[in-house]
Parts: C-alpha cells; structure tokens; sequence
C-alpha cells in the first residue's frame, strides 16, 4: 500500500487552502534516506490529463507488485490541483502558467510560492518524470524533450522509456523557468514527456508510458523485475524538425492520420472555408519524416501551428 502525504500547504484568499500530495511506495522496513528515489509528476497544467491515468496505472502495478520495491517511489498527480478543477491550463485567478514560475521563492506571489513548495518535496530524488500532455490545439505522440545542455545525461535515460521519439532542442529562455529546469539544476535528473491532446485521456499512451517507467526503474534499480522490450525512439540529432503553419485563417481539414510517415510535397490537410465551400490553401510538407505533431482544434489562423515533421538527415 502506497502511503498518501501532505507535501505542501498554503492559504488561500477565500477562505480555503491549496495542497499538494502524494502517494509514496518503499519497500518494507526501507530506509528511505538510503534508498534511490523517482518523482513522477503530473498536473502542471490544469488542462493536461494524460498523466492522470498513467499515474493510477502505475499505483494500481505498485499496489499489486508491492514486493518488487526496492526504492523508494513518490507519485504526485495534481500539483496544480487549482487548475485541474477548473480545467484551466493555469492557475486560476492570477492567470499564470506555473510551469513558468520555477524555482519559485516563499516571498513571492502564491504561483511562486507553489513551484517553491514543489522543489522542495521532490528535492533529494534521483529522478523525476514531468507528465505533459499538449494544449487543446495540438495532439502529440509520446515524446520526451531535452534542453541540449542535458543531452548528454538525459539521452539515455529518455532511450528507456518506451516513448516514439526524443527532441532535444534550444529553447534555454523558456526552459530556465520551468520545472524540469530547476530540478535538473539541483541534481535532479529530470525527463519531461508530452504526449496526448488537452482535456483528453488516450489510454494506449498511458499503457505504453507505464512500460516505460517500470523498463527505467528496472535499469535503475529501483524495481526488481527483468528490463521490459521496448521500443527504441527516433532520435532528433540526426535530422531537423519542419514547423507546418497555417497561411490563412479558415478551417483545417487533415488528410492524413496523426504519427504517419509523410513524404515531402505530400499534402498534409487542407484549409477550406464553411462559407464560401472553398479550399482556401493547402498544408504541404517541406521534408519527408514523421508527422509526429498534428492540429487537433480545427479552427485556425494566419500563422497557426498545424503540424511538425521530423524528417533525417539524407
């Protein structure tokens, strides 16, 4: 049985209080200061609820496999419990996006105080894994993304977790306020995977995800059970990513599925018009690849982000 915790706790202006918990599993009579530790995270965003399900599914494999802990094992689904009852991607009231409030400080405003509450309890873990989903616009195939300057230490911790592809990329402004940024920065080794839709639960993704974390706490040491088969992902170093924008406002009509290999000049959707019954622009991809970013939110405009390719080097 895992073991259910109040981490952090904090007035709020109407009368209640915001809180974070967890459940952590360890094994019998564990030490926990002397045992190897792993966060898995979910609910930064309000809006974000993939990692909802991939974490009952890891409690329900933790409660039923209870003798194979030998470490210790902390899951926290709700860190923006705010949001997540209000389906808001931030936190209601100030607007702000807590995933661009870290490492956050006690003498700040209460977004900030939260990420600083958040660090704190997760701060000793050996590993964290942040759960993302995407916005209500973009659907994702199961993906962890990687700050270049973590690629070297990340990368292969990213191979074992059963996901279709690793992006590491440059955004170093965005990143340094995030919290995969601030636990990387205290020693934290920190994976951040998107995967989904907003406001949308795919139970495949959280299935092959749960594979994932047992295969990394088996090679960790964490768990006692053989390393799982899984898949090994594409790899961003060797190729480039296409950005697919839309060049009118209007309807987007796809003409292909989601995770499919496209080939370049292949038509990836349509813009029509419901008014005029008119095609208005089609969506081509510059590079043959994988379309591993699709526009799930039809409706778009001059500039929208309607698709990624990853497409390798020739």
């Amino acid at each position: 049985m895992g073991v259910i915790e109040e981490v952090f706790t904090i007035d709020l202006p109407v009368g209640e209080n915001f809180r974070i918990q967890r459940c952590r599993y360890t094994s019998p009579n564990a030490k926990v200061e002397n045992e190897k530790r792993i966060s898995i995270v979910s609910g930064i965003h309000g809006d974000e609820l993939e990692g909802q399900y991939l974490c009952f599914l890891l409690g329900e494999w933790l409660r039923t496999n209870s003798e194979k802990i030998r470490g210790v094992i902390d899951i926290y689904p709700a860190i923006n419990s705010l949001g997540l009852d209000s389906i808001s991607r931030s936190i209601p009231f100030y607007d702000v996006d807590l995933n661009r409030a870290f490492p956050g400080s006690k003498n700040d405003f209460l977004p900030a105080q939260i990420a600083d509450g958040v660090v704190n309890a997760m701060r000793g873990s050996d590993l964290a894994i942040d759960i993302h989903s995407s916005n209500v616009f973009l659907r994702e195939i199961p993906q962890v993304r990687i700050a270049k300057s973590q690629e070297e230490t990340l990368v292969p911790l990213a191979n074992l977790l059963n996901i279709d592809f690793v992006w590491v990329h440059d955004a170093v402004t965005v990143l340094e306020s995030t919290f995969a940024h601030a636990m990387n920065t205290i020693g934290t080794k920190t994976l951040v995977v998107e995967m989904g839709v907003g406001m949308r639960l795919g139970k495949a993704y959280g299935h092959q995800l749960l594979d994932g974390l047992l295969n990394l706490m088996a090679h960790e040491g964490i768990l006692d059970i053989e390393p799982l088969d899984v898949r090994f992902p594409i790899q961003s170093h060797v190729g480039e990513v296409a950005y697919l924008n839309a060049s009118v406002p209007g309807l987007f009509v796809p003409v292909i599925e989601h995770c499919q290999m496209v080939a370049i000049g292949e038509v990836v959707g349509h813009i029509v018009s419901a008014l005029s019954g008119e095609v208005l622009d089609e969506v081509i991809a510059p590079i043959g690849g994988i379309l591993f970013t699709l526009r799930a939110y039809p409706i778009v405009y001059e500039g929208s982000l309607v698709g990624r390719i990853f497409g390798e080097h020739q």
